[in-house]
């Protein structure tokens, strides 16, 4: 157990004790502790996987959360490949990337269309058909098959020849083969044979019924856009919505029993796996309310920030406007870090909200086993952009999408 945990537990007895003896309030003493979370919405999804040393998160989150959609529309539990994701987007992708002689980001990432890209186009496997585990590792680790793929790619462009080979495709394949293992033409899933196609067609999930949602101030708003980010290889579009409305748009997703899949950054000072925890503290204290205004105002900006950002008890955190969102992605403070899918909401003992998220760095010594909070402004100024079921849209908003 960790310290501050056997600390909170303690306190949590003393306070249980000093009420039953003198009604003592417990309130000032719970917000002096570390932060706690209540959760008062948990969508069901499937376990923590590991990506390990791979830059396969939107496929980790992507497959995540279409698990967590068959789930819900069948209420089956499935676990499903996600190599078989990303052997297929680095194959279409590395065409892509010789036909724009090379202006494409040619490596291990990319996002949640590329999941329904290959569902619609390539279908669906579970992870015991095709683990993509073929090269002595127990976890997935990428990095000479990155390099090799790209170096690969790069020759191939060159056009040593003065005119490409026609089976240049067919060695990158057989690299993906290598490093990942060819992929089964059938399977046996539930006893019975399968190929891809079919068994997506089987899942329940319809590509065309998901949808991307982000808010930005230099695009029209109700308007689909192709969102400018490196990895958007496949060029996906994601429709923009108001702050306020793309916010409440993930809260009513949640509490209706849809999972949201969450593309982010998590570069920042306020982001702690160690402590399971993203926030965006208010560094100026004239931003503050009175009582904290005076107790932040009289410390030096170095004891100010080094106690924001402690983790040791709850903190104020910035106002997020949208102006604030967009300057943060306009001067790449904001970068499309990683993927991860959102699960659930809590409070935290001030009844401050977050949002429950679910990672893929695997659980083992994590304080929440996989899970860590990010709060209201955190998700409002450091989101890229969100998928999820078009039913977990509110009807207002999905009408003026026209989707």
């Amino acid at each position: 157990m960790k310290k501050k945990n056997l600390l909170w537990l303690l306190i949590v007895c003393f306070i249980g004790i000093s009420i039953s003896v003198n009604a003592q309030d417990s309130t000032s003493l719970a917000t002096k502790s570390a932060y706690q979370f209540h959760v008062t919405v948990e969508v069901p999804h499937t376990p923590v996987k590991n990506q390990y040393r791979s830059g396969t998160c939107w496929s980790f989150s992507g497959i995540g959360h279409v698990e967590a959609e068959i789930l819900r529309i069948k209420g089956k539990t499935v676990d499903l490949s996600e190599m078989f994701m990303v052997r297929h987007v680095y194959a279409d992708k590395a065409k892509k990337y010789i036909r724009l002689h090379g202006n494409l980001n040619l490596a291990s990432g990319g996002g949640f269309s590329d999941i329904f890209y290959v569902i619609k186009n390539y279908g669906l496997i579970t992870e015991e058909a095709y683990s993509g585990l073929v090269i002595g590792e127990e976890n997935h680790v990428h990095g000479e098959m990155d390099d090799v793929l790209k170096a690969y790619t790069d020759a191939v462009m060159k056009n040593s020849n003065r005119k490409l080979t026609p089976v240049w495709f067919e060695g990158f394949e057989a690299l993906l083969d290598t490093y990942l293992g060819k992929v089964p033409e059938t399977f046996i899933a539930d006893g019975q044979t399968y190929t891809p196609l079919k068994y997506a067609s089987t899942s329940g999930i319809n590509p065309d019924d998901y949808i991307e949602l982000t808010s930005y101030t230099h695009r029209d708003y109700y308007k689909p856009f192709i969102m400018e980010l490196p990895d958007n290889w496949i060029w996906g579009e994601s429709y923009n919505l108001p702050l306020d409305e793309f916010l409440s748009t993930i809260d009513f997703a949640l509490q209706h029993g849809y999972t949201v899949a969450w593309d982010a950054d998590v570069s920042e000072k306020g982001f702690s796996w160690k402590n399971g925890l993203a926030i965006v503290p208010e560094e100026n204290p004239e931003n503050m309310v009175d009582s904290l205004r005076v107790k932040y105002a009289k410390m030096t900006k170095t004891d100010r920030l080094k106690a924001l950002y402690s983790f040791d008890e709850i903190v104020p955190e910035a106002k997020i406007t949208p102006e604030t969102r967009q300057r943060t992605y306009d001067d790449y403070e904001t970068t499309d870090d990683h993927n991860m899918l959102i699960v659930g909401l809590a409070y935290d003992q001030l009844g401050n909200k977050y949002y429950k998220v679910k990672n893929s760095w695997g659980t083992e010594g994590h304080i929440y086993e996989g899970y860590f909070y990010a709060s209201e402004a955190y998700v409002a100024l450091k989101t890229l952009y969100v998928t999820l079921h078009k039913d977990g849209v509110p009807h207002n908003t999905l009408s003026k999408l026209n989707f």
